[in-house]
């Protein structure tokens, strides 16, 4: 393998010529430059960036700590800050909590031993609690999941807000039973039921909310049991994808029929939800711009540490479809 000191040789420069060349520094001539460019190529010189790291004390390197890989939010939140990493020259480490503290007290760790230059981090509820940025010895920036209270950059969709627009939604469609499916250990499924619960105590009606694991299987179990009981709701709503799967799946398990007895209506406008019959009403999350931002956020303040704490706050698209449809009272 070509060292520094073969490229000197080989361009009859000395070897600082060929660092400053290197590292793409100013004090050097267009005829060294090229020489050197030309010597590297014909050795097909590579530079150490272990060494250039350490020597620098910079990685390159972010750390992005999501809470449920299988929840397509977040994979699209991953490929921006992939895309936008890449374009500046920074390396991705992914790692999954699975809404798991102490899987994500052991990914901090590992960020902290690694180095990073960063982390984007959408943190469980237990860590929020009680999150304190100065806490770590690299910057972090919250996305998806962020306190009112919390000091640190962050960037959020205005939960409350969204949340109560689709229930708002629901009720000015006529319907009154209107049950709500959320993630029980986000602080985001606990703001959707605050905007959720709003809308219907202001309208004077009961909320019927439900927190659950952020899994397919348990929304799909929790509206079986809902849509089978003695007074089943008029509507189904759920706080994220998963959980609108879940009740899509009891939906055509049941055979009932959207939206003439139960419409259906969520979060995340995902690709399967225009494909089912009559395609559902979402909250469209601008997921690719959570993760642009993100990024966007944190290389700011690894540039500049003591800049003020910001946060972003992006608003959800209401996107009406069939499953929503103004609601016809059945027959006396």
């Amino acid at each position: 393998m070509a060292r520094i000191i073969d490229v000197a040789k080989h361009a009859g420069v000395s070897v600082a010529s060929v660092s400053r060349v290197l590292a793409g520094l100013p004090g050097v001539s267009d005829e060294t430059r090229a020489r050197v460019q030309a010597a590297a190529k014909a050795l097909n010189y590579r530079p150490d960036l272990a060494a250039r790291r350490l020597r620098s004390r910079r990685t390159d390197t972010i750390g992005l700590i999501v809470s449920d890989i299988r929840n397509p939010f977040f994979t699209e939140v991953s490929r921006a800050v992939e895309d936008m990493a890449y374009e500046h020259g920074q390396r991705v480490i992914l790692c999954n909590a699975d809404e798991d503290p102490e899987k994500e007290a052991f990914y901090l760790e590992l960020m902290h031993n690694e180095n990073v230059s960063g982390v984007i981090l959408s943190p469980t509820l237990q860590l929020l609690s009680q999150f304190r940025a100065a806490d770590y010895s690299f910057p972090v920036v919250l996305v998806d999941r962020c306190d009112r209270g919390t000091e640190a950059d962050a960037v959020v969709l205005d939960n409350v807000d969204a949340a109560y627009r689709l229930t708002e939604h629901l009720i000015e469609r006529g319907y009154r039973r209107i049950g709500f499916l959320y993630g029980a250990g986000s602080a985001t499924g606990q703001q959707r039921n605050e905007g959720y619960s709003l809308a219907m105590a202001r309208a004077g009606l009961a909320a019927q909310a439900s927190a659950l694991r952020p899994a397919v299987v348990d929304a799909r179990d929790a509206a079986l049991e809902l849509l089978a009981g003695r007074q089943p709701p008029e509507a189904l709503m759920a706080s994220n994808g998963l959980l609108l799967l879940g009740i899509a799946e009891a939906v055509r398990e049941l055979g009932v029929p959207c939206p003439e007895r139960i419409a259906v209506a969520g979060f995340d406008d995902l690709p399967w939800v225009r494909l089912v019959e009559p395609g559902f009403t979402v909250i469209a999350q601008p997921t690719y711009d959570i993760g642009h931002a993100a990024i966007e956020l944190l290389l700011q303040r690894i540039a500049q540490p003591s800049q003020a704490v910001r946060r972003v706050v992006l608003r959800g698209d209401l996107i009406v479809r069939g499953s929503t449809a103004q609601r016809v009272a059945p027959p006396v």
